[in-house]
């Protein structure tokens, strides 16, 4: 994107701790590389002394050990392994020396760091991209019968931005960068390249992106290495900010393999939904040449425009794209997001890293009384961190906030699952009533629900530091979803994070806080009148950096 351009470099700022210094002591400058020769193995991205229990460090959302970290890339699943390869900078924790991070997990939770994968050589950076499996070896990169791996990333320098390859024939451990690129259009503004192999047509397709032009362009290739163009889509819906880091994917509707749509992901920056960087959709149809939207949206920078399709209604959702090649027999598409915004990405207040990816969620296709939408939940594999359940039964909520502690309901890592009344008699005259979460020393973040301007609520005003960024503090709002009178809610909250999926899905809000440690209450809340609460359900949940035993079936 343009700010990951024109943002300065910086090796160890002054907030790194000794241990991200020791990997800048080791790495003292991007490593020259001449052209088909394989990259070098950077100083792992697990550095000695990490504890993964400094303040705000997230328990089970994927952070790197130390140093920055930004998109999601190369999303993969080979040999049992799923693979995160990710934006980063191995010589301090603000964006700069663009580098390919590695980790890999066998369940999505429980995650191991790998060396570097790319490194910035030769003055190109690594940017975004993607990776699959060369199942035929179409690129003749494979080894005795053993199907590489394969990365699609663009190289980016000054004034330059083109897409290249690197390949893998150990399970993705080291790394051959392809000699040159292989698609320059001589643009400066031409990035992210999510590639898929296009089964009718036995060929692989590419979906780029024109960044400022606002556009993404589709290419093909018999091999990876050879590109024609295909088609254009856009200018269209929200262009308040660069276009980036585009995903395209097929989708069954409500469940049924014989009616499909393609999912466009666009994401943006800024001129996001609230603010800052954001994650837009198109759902439409993809002959194997061109994308259609179902809908036609003209190009807005009116975020709140009708017809724009937000994945995510909070501040930090951004450059979402899915994982590759998963098993037929898992058939989920799963993707994830950085939980960050370039508005205040490079401050927020982490040491010795800096930044975390959202959780990993399965997105569908659902009809609703709108339309076709997209819907996400939580992967199964994070129930494996549940602790002891505790409910609380129906019952009034009275104005004002009622603490949980009693029932034995807090902590700083939870899922909470809650229903509401909402515009039925029980329901109560609040006008605005749900779940205040971290709570203590006159901090909070609240979920809530106004049911008068039909809106579904995450206020981090009062949720912790906030004085870092002027954009950072506030309250992000969602179309409140309501199915027979009630609104369901399901809350992930994390050392420096919320997340609130709503109903089944269709509406989620994404967002960091960043509370004291003593902050782990949780409470019922109603402004204004009284509420009514139909059922809570929460589990602490445990940490994914320490040894657990994996549950049977997950």
């Amino acid at each position: 994107m343009t700010s990951r351009v024109t943002r300065p470099w910086a090796l160890a700022g002054a907030l790194l701790m000794p241990v991200a210094a020791a990997i800048a002591r080791a790495q003292v400058a991007p490593t020259p590389m001449a052209p088909t020769q394989a990259l070098p193995t950077l100083a792992p991205a697990t550095p000695a002394g990490t504890t993964y229990a400094e303040r705000y460090r997230p328990q089970y959302h994927f952070t790197p050990a130390a140093n920055w970290m930004n998109d999601p890339n190369g999303l993969v699943f080979r040999d049992g392994e799923w693979h995160l390869f990710y934006q980063y900078n191995p010589f301090g924790n603000t964006w700069g020396h663009m580098s390919w991070g590695h980790a890999v997990s066998p369940d999505l939770v429980h995650w191991r760091h790998l060396p570097v994968a790319i490194p910035e050589a030769d003055g190109v950076m690594a940017f975004s991209g993607s990776a699959v499996v060369d199942g035929k070896n179409t690129s003749g990169f494979g080894q005795e019968g053993t199907p590489p791996l394969v990365a699609i990333y663009t190289g980016a320098r000054d004034k330059s931005q083109a897409q290249y390859l690197a390949y893998s024939t150990d399970r993705g451990r080291t790394w051959t960068r392809h000699a040159g690129p292989v698609l320059d259009i001589g643009s400066a503004e031409f990035r992210d390249p999510k590639v898929f192999w296009y089964a009718p047509e036995q060929k692989w397709v590419m979906v780029v992106s024109l960044a400022t032009e606002h556009k993404v362009r589709l290419y093909s290739s018999p091999d990876l290495k050879r590109w024609t163009q295909l088609s254009e889509f856009g200018p269209a819906a929200a262009t308040g900010g660069v276009w980036e880091c585009p995903d395209l994917f097929e989708l069954p509707v409500d469940g049924n393999a014989k009616d499909t749509r393609w999912v466009l992901v666009v994401n943006l920056n800024p001129g996001g939904v609230a603010g800052g960087s954001g994650a837009q959709y198109f759902v439409g149809r993809f002959d194997g040449t061109r994308f259609t939207a179902d809908e036609a949206t003209p190009p807005t920078a009116d975020a709140a425009a009708t017809g724009v399709r937000w994945a995510d209604y909070g501040k930090d959702f951004y450059a979402a794209v899915s994982w590759s090649d998963v098993p037929r027999a898992d058939g989920r598409r799963i993707w994830v997001g950085w939980m960050n915004n370039w508005q205040y990405g490079n401050e927020i207040p982490t040491a010795p890293w800096r930044s975390a990816q959202s959780l990993p969620r399965m997105v569908a296709l659902k009809t609703t009384s709108e339309g076709i939408r997209l819907v996400q939940e939580p992967v199964r594999e994070l129930q494996q961190l549940r602790g002891a359940r505790r409910q609380i039964e129906a019952r009034a909520i009275p104005a004002g906030s009622t603490s949980l502690a009693a029932q034995g309901i807090a902590g700083k890592a939870l899922e909470i699952a809650a229903e509401f009344e909402v515009g039925t008699g029980a329901a109560g005259s609040a006008r605005e009533f749900g779940l205040k979460v971290r709570t203590g020393n006159g901090e909070e973040t609240v979920v809530g629900i106004d049911p008068t301007a039909g809106q579904l609520i995450v206020d981090r005003t009062r949720s912790g530091e906030t004085r870092f960024d002027k954009a950072f503090s506030g309250r992000q709002t969602a179309p409140l979803v309501v199915e027979n009178g009630r609104v369901r809610l399901r809350i992930f909250v994390d050392w420096s994070s919320v997340e609130v999926f709503s109903g089944d899905g269709q509406v989620v809000i994404t967002d960091q806080i960043f509370p004291a440690p003593e902050s782990d209450g949780v409470a019922l809340y109603a402004t204004g009148g009284t509420a009514r609460l139909v059922s809570l359900t929460a589990w602490p949940l445990a940490s994914a950096w320490t040894p657990a035993p994996r549950r049977a079936g997950l």
